[in-house]
């Protein structure tokens, strides 16, 4: 089947021009002005803008967490993310300590293989660095197209490692063209702090974050940037949230040394003085926590210095009745917020419409960027030909309410309920396929494929 899409603005990471955009199978034939091409399908496009299909490359789908599961599954969290303009999302496979990182990815497959309805990739998050893991490590990179690795700086006994198996890790991904992701927030001083907390009988939401200040995060952005900094390895950090952290990475630039920089749609709107609600507050309960006013603003100015290079999600959604699972002790409460199908919506209310970035620089942060980082551009991330035919038609002025009865995540609330949105996706096409129109989804569970990522060394 072929589409032929009149009279667009097209909007990439560079360029702001209005022009057809021919498709034919799945991925883009031609671009031009007044195109006289025959097409099966022809869609008039004048008035709206068109972007390159949205990657989130920070979701958890389907995620064992404290007992329970995330409750968006591979199936319902892609569809979201495609009502919301995401094309892609990367998800993270947990090896879990004592197993393989093929055991872990045998069973995340188990939950993904043939249930997505949009394209996924893996970040694959070593837990049990050791001689086994690290001979997995070409495999998984060259092979199996997984070609991130995660670290986690905290949850001691359970995702932790520590800085000798971060510094084998690093040198070891780095040898075979890989990236190395981190939640940076230092683990031991985090848990001695919610022990306090809770001798003291502090149990509200409140306290989750108080057991995250703002020191825990920048002393272990310090710490990875400094170990990727002596091996050499690139480095990635994910959902960064606050003006310490990115001083951290904005101090390396003044070494020449160059880190990958991720923050998420609630750092730069929400902020800490939700977790005043009582315990209304736990829908917002996330890791690293919300932050202060003055850090949104350094979140924004980062985006526009190039410190920051992508906004994601971390969408990890527990039904109210989860949450509920921490309503007389915070530390209980399943960490996680919904937002796969508001980023796009919000970032360009938020932000193109506020004047705080560009329509370039939204289009970079919501697609490009992550593709080249990720090792799947131009096949990803822009409008050219050749490309995947991933774009979202976008109209720039209908304004409408964001709500948990109108949203299409498998969550009983909204962490942005009758938020007035300036924004709002209108059809989405996937691979050269109408995916979305006139709010409905016309691709089925299974049409999303798995996406293998080239090396990172030959992208960056």
């Amino acid at each position: 089947m072929s589409i032929l899409i009149k009279n667009g603005n097209i909007i990439t990471a560079t360029d702001n021009y209005v022009a057809d955009i021919f498709i034919e199978g799945e991925t883009i034939q031609a671009i031009g002005k007044n195109l006289s091409i025959k097409a099966d399908t022809v869609i008039d496009a004048t008035g709206k803008l068109i972007f390159p299909g949205g990657i989130d490359p920070h979701v958890h789908l389907d995620m064992p967490f404290m007992g329970t599961f995330s409750s968006d599954s591979y199936e319902t969290g892609t569809r979201a993310a495609l009502y919301g303009g995401t094309t892609m999302v990367i998800d993270f496979i947990l090896q879990k300590q004592g197993n393989s990182l093929q055991d872990a990815l045998k069973e995340w497959k188990s939950r993904s293989d043939n249930n997505c309805v949009g394209d996924y990739s893996f970040h694959m998050a070593v837990t049990d660095f050791n001689e086994d893991t690290k001979k997995e490590i070409k495999h998984f990179i060259e092979e199996e197209g997984i070609t991130s690795f995660k670290t986690f700086m905290a949850y001691k006994g359970a995702l932790m490692i520590d800085d000798r198996q971060m510094i084998g890790l690093m040198e070891e991904v780095k040898i075979h063209g890989g990236l190395i992701n981190v939640h940076a927030t230092n683990g031991d001083m985090i848990d001695y702090l919610i022990a306090k907390h809770k001798d003291e009988g502090k149990l509200s939401p409140l306290y989750h974050y108080l057991s995250q200040p703002e020191i825990t995060e920048a002393e272990a952005s310090e710490r990875f940037v400094d170990m990727t900094s002596y091996t050499g390895c690139p480095g990635y950090i994910v959902h960064l949230t606050c003006e310490g952290a990115l001083n951290a990475v904005r101090n390396a630039t003044k070494r020449n040394q160059k880190i990958f920089v991720e923050t998420c749609i609630q750092y730069l709107i929400l902020d800490a003085s939700l977790y005043e609600n009582n315990f209304e507050g736990s829908k917002w309960v996330m890791s690293p926590p919300l932050r202060e006013k003055k850090d949104q603003a350094t979140l924004w100015a980062g985006i526009n210095q190039g410190l920051v290079q992508v906004v994601a999600t971390d969408h990890c959604p527990f039904m109210w009745e989860q949450k509920l699972l921490g309503k007389d002790d915070f530390s209980k409460i399943p960490n996680g917020h919904p937002a796969i199908e508001n980023r796009m919506e919000l970032l360009f209310s938020e932000g193109v419409v506020k004047n705080k970035i560009t329509l370039n620089k939204f289009v970079e942060v919501t697609s490009t960027n992550a593709a080249k980082i990720f090792g799947m551009f131009p096949k990803k991330g822009t409008i050219a030909v050749g490309s995947d035919a991933d774009m979202v038609l976008f109209d720039p002025n209908e304004h409408h309410t964001l709500s948990a009865s109108t949203h299409h995540m498998n969550v009983d609330y909204s962490g942005y309920e009758g938020w007035e949105i300036k924004g709002k996706i209108d059809t989405v096409l996937l691979r050269g396929k109408v995916a979305i129109d006139n709010n409905k989804c016309l691709v089925e569970k299974g049409y999303g494929k798995f996406v293998k990522r080239n090396k990172v060394d030959q992208i960056i």
